[in-house]
């Protein structure tokens, strides 16, 4: 059966809770719309700026017309989401694994909390666990796709606005997580500061929604000529501007490796021996001037390294996606049912007003 086909006339819900899932999902739209089935969104709390829809995007704002509308699938790109709210959920993720531990030692990459049909995975180092955590669980399929976000990534974007063709210096990137235990920002801002006042490189900013407004502030204190902070909903233009990328265990450096670039990171979690790790901040210069010029042991460290993240390098992972969601959809496997979760889901209806059964 053609199962992209399927498409049309069905219902697709976009559950977000953060600005960064517009773009994740966006791809994954296009292809909807383009087989003739139909789109609305769900903004889901008060982290999600309503301003970056675009005119065309239709919501639903509340649970209740959610079930009016009934959709058939629900996409989301968070870790759960309401299982009292009507379709075939469908888990995208937001981001790759990026090794971070939580208090307890355990990567929650990988924590089930009972919520999703189906997660579509994004290469082989995530298939593994999730397929493992399917045959023990069954209440949920496992189907690798590639991660919908990068379909537009694999394709230069025209007129990028943070590309400079005046400017030839090279393009360094900094990102940054908001836990403050594993964040850059507040430890190497002095040698930040600095570069930005020298001019060796032409540099961009951009961190992590979720960072501390004061470190927001500082940092943004410090454009000028040679250092752009960034704010967006979009970050694949940012990242392919840059040639090399400065970070610390955000899951955005995965994003930006997948261009083949190099990654030079501060105290990472999971140091592996595709990027370049260092923990002396005296270090620093010399690990990005050494990133620059993309040494062929790396860079075949790189290449070995997005093969199993996400080999997918043909901008149809959303078809992909929306396949395996229909096939779900049709096929009606008998799965388990699902953990009945009844604090997470008490939580949910308090936080979305809606207790009905």
């Amino acid at each position: 059966m053609d199962y992209l086909a399927a498409t049309a006339e069905k219902k697709y819900l976009m559950f977000i809770s953060q600005n960064y899932s517009y773009a994740i999902l966006r791809p994954l739209q296009r292809e909807i719309l383009a087989r003739g089935g139909e789109v609305k969104w769900f903004l889901h709390g008060k982290t999600v700026n309503r301003d970056f829809l675009d005119e065309s995007e239709q919501t639903l704002d509340s649970v209740d017309a959610i079930h009016d509308w009934q959709p058939d699938v629900l996409f989301a790109p968070s870790n759960s989401i309401p299982t009292f709210i009507p379709g075939v959920k469908v888990g995208v993720f937001h981001g790759f694994d990026a090794g971070k531990l939580n208090s307890k030692g355990q990567n929650d990459h990988f924590k089930v909390r009972g919520c999703f049909d189906l997660y579509c995975t994004q290469g082989p180092n995530t298939t593994a666990p999730f397929q493992a955590l399917a045959n023990k669980h069954g209440f949920f399929q496992v189907k690798e796709t590639g991660w919908p976000t990068l379909d537009p990534f694999f394709s230069e974007i025209e007129n990028n606005p943070y590309k400079n063709p005046d400017d030839n210096r090279k393009t360094l990137l900094i990102c940054s997580t908001f836990s403050k235990r594993l964040s850059l920002a507040p430890k190497l801002y002095e040698q930040i500061k600095a570069y930005s006042e020298q001019g060796k490189w032409r540099i961009l900013v951009q961190f992590h929604p979720k960072m501390p407004s004061e470190l927001v502030e500082q940092y943004k204190a410090l454009q000028n000529e040679n250092l752009t902070f960034v704010e967006t909903d979009n970050v694949l233009p940012l990242l392919q501007a840059a040639d090399v990328m400065l970070c610390d265990t955000s899951s955005i450096l995965l994003m930006f490796i997948l261009q083949r670039k190099p990654v030079v990171t501060f105290c990472n979690q999971a140091p592996g021996e595709h990027l370049i790790d260092i923990t002396d901040v005296n270090k620093l210069t010399e690990a990005i001037d050494y990133a620059f010029t993309q040494p062929a042991e790396l860079m075949a460290k790189i290449e070995h390294f997005c093969q199993q993240l996400h080999p997918y390098q043909d901008g149809l992972s959303s078809q992909r996606v929306l396949a395996a969601s229909n096939e779900l959809l049709l096929s009606n496997p008998a799965l388990k049912p699902k953990p009945r979760n009844f604090i997470r889901n008490f939580k949910m209806r308090r936080k979305l007003n809606y207790w009905r059964w």
